[in-house]
């Protein structure tokens, strides 16, 4: 077991257009997800894997891949991705035919060891559908890796939140198939988290007895809207990514989750001066 902690970055909801095309008219996801791999390729220590949560492209297209692995081509960190609701299967394991899928055909589970963590990977999408699912060969692999190495602690990875976060035309497409999961990950005490994304908005709650957190997004979030006060939205707010820093120890070690802004800001500054004294 390693002695330094393990960092697992998270990036979610890329949503990657042809050159040129912004989202909703607006928002330049390209130029986004340049800001959002310069600052995890610049930050210290380096984190020891990356993973994204879905949404790589946007309509989709090969187009769309194409320029995805473009732009991705200068991240220093090795990284896997799993599709959401506007990726494509086909397409997705065409970009990424190196991945080490779980599966000949369907699904784009993977199975990822990092330093003694095992990074789960689950394929929540349905094809042409808003929602998540998770299909019986995937949850048939997680029940049958997770039992094949008991004493290893596992992070969980997928699209769908398996819970309702407030927002009301997000609630309707989540994971619809939430308590299969919950039933394999209550039998497992090795899965120390479940990483999501989708909403393109900081959540956390727990699930099954465990954290469940939803990663924000490099360039625009879900409008927060609790009361169903607007029709569905989305605001330009700080863009950000999830941290996930594992700490070897007893009873399958301690997970700490930072969220980390993206951008240029002033500091870090010392708190002591050179005689040891608070400035």
């Amino acid at each position: 077991m390693p002695s330094k902690p393990v960092l697992i970055a998270q990036i979610s909801d890329l949503h990657i257009k042809p050159p040129g095309a912004l989202a909703y008219g607006r928002v330049d996801t390209a130029k986004a997800l340049e800001r959002c791999v310069a600052a995890l390729s610049a930050f210290e220590p380096a984190p020891d894997f990356v993973v994204i949560s879905g949404d790589l492209v946007d309509t989709p297209s090969v187009e769309e891949y194409d320029y995805l692995k473009r732009l991705l081509a200068p991240l220093r960190v090795p990284f896997a991705g799993i599709p959401g609701n506007h990726d494509s299967r086909a397409w997705m394991r065409g970009a990424f035919p190196a991945a080490p899928y779980v599966h000949a055909a369907g699904p784009l589970d993977q199975r990822i060891e990092v330093n003694g963590l095992d990074l789960l990977l689950l394929d929540s999408s349905v094809a042409g559908k808003p929602h998540g699912m998770l299909e019986p060969s995937t949850l048939q692999w997680l029940d049958a890796i997770l039992a094949a190495a008991a004493d290893r602690p596992a992070l969980l990875f997928l699209h769908h939140p398996p819970f309702k976060g407030g927002i009301w035309h997000m609630d309707r497409q989540d994971l619809f198939n939430a308590a299969e999961l919950a039933a394999i990950v209550r039998r497992h005490p090795r899965v120390r988290l479940i990483g999501c994304g989708h909403v393109h908005r900081a959540m956390l709650t727990s699930f099954a007895g465990i954290p469940v957190t939803l990663c924000p997004a490099p360039n625009h979030a879900v409008d927060l809207d609790l009361g169903q006060l607007r029709e569905p939205s989305f605001k330009v707010e700080p863009p950000a990514f999830h941290l996930h820093t594992w700490f070897p120890g007893p009873d399958f070690g301690q997970l700490v989750t930072h969220q980390v802004p993206i951008g240029q800001f002033d500091g870090p500054h010392p708190f002591f001066g050179p005689d040891g004294k608070l400035l």
